[in-house]
């Protein structure tokens, strides 16, 4: 299937979301404002996080990057909660974006989910059609954008915060970026982490960090932030060893976005939990 013609005057460019907009797809037009309108006329529905009537959402919680010395490590935990209860034990909060960034999501997770799939999909479509890849920063300010357009979901209170990392292939190292709820962009230096657990998180990796980590100290280190958040924040989840379900981990550098196995991310926890009782066996002695 090739892409339609259009008039000079007319041509959308790279955004595929104007691409839908101009052709129709649903046979009628697209308002702008809402990401899960242009989804759901792209045929892109999320099965399994549908956003029912407020309060009903299910919410993700807590996800955190930090760089190290050859890229970024983003991890995120499984849990999504409606108000005091567990909506989903197992999400998915951590996302390759393309092959060389990652998007981690907090907020309403039907809605969260859907501004990944159309952010995968823009930037697929923009490399299609330029030839080329977005640079770091444009893929930062699209989603940006995306943020900007889903303000009026969020002022009903289907918020959407999103945590953007990647592997700058123009500066050769990592680097975050985070949103406020208008689509206000920062860069972050070091690290970060948003969601209900998320000033947990990022006590846990202000305290552990340093310059240039190694990619297996940055994994522990995000691991662990994971797991302080877990104990002082009931919307987060800690490592479920009965289900075997663990936080999704990835990592991106100059060879692109790998996510680790479990049964790695499984180890780094052992590693955590037994510096932890040690110290608790110090401390009572």
């Amino acid at each position: 299937m090739s892409l339609p013609l259009f008039p000079s005057g007319s041509d959308p460019g790279p955004s595929f979301t104007e691409l839908l907009r101009r052709t129709r797809v649903t046979g009628a037009q697209i308002p702008p404002g809402t990401v899960s309108e242009v989804v759901s006329a792209a045929g892109r529905q999320t099965p399994g996080l549908a956003v029912g009537p407020i309060p009903g959402v299910a919410h993700g919680t807590t996800v955190v990057a930090l760089r190290y010395d050859n890229g970024v490590v983003v991890a995120g935990d499984r849990r999504a909660t409606e108000g005091n209860m567990i909506a989903h034990r197992s999400i998915e909060k951590v996302f390759p974006a393309d092959r060389h960034s990652a998007v981690a999501i907090a907020g309403a997770a039907g809605s969260a989910a859907e501004m990944v799939r159309l952010f995968q999909t823009q930037l697929e479509h923009y490399e299609k059609v330029e030839g080329t890849c977005l640079s770091l920063e444009g893929k930062a300010n699209q989603l940006g954008q995306m943020v900007s357009a889903n303000l009026q979901m969020a002022m009903q209170g289907l918020v959407v915060i999103p945590l953007f990392a990647g592997y700058d292939l123009r500066l050769k190292r990592g680097r975050i970026f985070t949103y406020d709820v208008t689509g206000g962009r920062f860069e972050e230096t070091d690290f970060h982490a948003t969601g209900s657990g998320g000033r947990d998180a990022k006590n846990t990796v202000k305290l552990g960090y340093r310059e240039g980590l190694a990619r297996d100290e940055a994994v522990e280190l995000a691991v662990a932030a994971l797991y302080e958040a877990a104990d002082e924040d009931t919307a987060t989840g800690g490592p479920d060893l009965v289900r075997g379900i663990y936080p999704v981990v990835a990592t991106v550098d100059a060879e692109g976005y790998r996510r680790l196995e479990d049964t790695e991310v499984a180890e780094r926890f052992r590693n955590v939990l037994e510096r932890r009782r040690e110290r608790a066996d110090g401390g009572a002695s």
